[in-house]
């Protein structure tokens, strides 16, 4: 059976830490990225700390590969806690359009003083943060209307801080994505591991994807028998189900054992690109 810790590395916390200190006079506003699927485990806490005297205008990406009735539970929660938030999909352009309006709306003010000085037209300054593979680049690059930001799926791309015009009258600064050095919940490590926020190769993955499987009998039980024709499966342990699913796909090794390493990366990639589903793994 795999271990039970996931093991992993901070990386840059202490640089982007500086680097957002650093920053925070010359933006207007702190534009958060969370992840739909998993709107409590990626808020950096640190980076909710650091910018807490701004602005704050919460984004949550990749909806399209979320649930569409859990969305809407964190619509309501979000607006019931009076903070603003908008879901978006930067390969859909879901929600891309309601950035701007939502930006001058927080700083509705700020705007109206510059106005009253004379400066109309003043272009806005936005600081984007948010943790690793959340979707900066990609949704930087969407606004911007030309690829200035490097994007990869995998954590880690943006080391450095950029600022990036675009073409909705705010300029964007993107700051690394980072995550913080010690999880104080077990959880939320595991659902930033499920997602790709954390990188695989640093991890347990067969581990990781046993978790997975656990949480999609959970919330999602007919998703899962479908995508994997898997039949009746409830009288089967977290760990015999992962090995299920290994055999049902013909993942077999000599002696007829389950290829657990293979199982594990077909899993958690079916999941991340939404092929078992739309799937959100917390709920307000």
């Amino acid at each position: 059976m795999p271990s039970e810790t996931i093991q992993w590395f901070p990386g840059h916390m202490a640089k982007t830490r500086r680097l957002i200190t650093e920053c925070l006079p010359l933006v207007d506003v702190v534009i958060e990225m969370l992840d739909a699927r998993i709107p409590i485990s990626s808020e950096n806490p640190e980076i909710v700390r650091l910018t807490q005297n701004k602005p704050r205008l919460t984004l949550l990406s990749k909806s399209s590969l979320a649930d569409v009735r859990v969305n809407d539970m964190w619509k309501n929660h979000f607006k019931q806690s009076g903070r603003s938030a908008i879901f978006i999909d930067s390969i859909t352009g879901e929600g891309i359009n309601n950035i701007a309006p939502a930006v001058k709306e927080l700083l509705s003010e700020k705007v109206e003083k510059y106005e009253q000085k004379g400066m109309t037209g003043r272009t806005l300054k936005a600081m984007v943060v948010g943790i690793p593979n959340v979707g900066k680049s990609l949704l930087i690059n969407k606004l911007s209307g030309a690829k200035k930001a490097k994007v990869e799926d995998r954590p880690g791309v943006t080391l450095n801080k950029q600022w990036v015009t675009t073409s909705i009258g705010i300029d964007l600064l993107d700051m690394p994505g980072v995550l913080w050095p010690k999880f104080d919940d077990p959880m939320v490590g595991e659902a930033l591991a499920i997602t790709g926020a954390i990188k695989d190769k640093i991890l347990d993955t067969e581990h990781i994807a046993i978790k997975l499987c656990a949480k999609l009998r959970k919330f999602y039980p007919e998703l899962l028998a479908e995508r994997y024709k898997l039949g009746e499966y409830k009288d089967l342990e977290d760990y015999e189900l992962f090995e299920l699913i290994g055999r049902k796909r013909g993942f077999l090794i000599s002696g007829g054992e389950v290829d657990t390493e293979r199982t594990a990366a077909v899993l958690l990639d079916e999941f991340r690109a939404a092929k078992v589903g739309r799937i959100s793994l917390e709920r307000p």
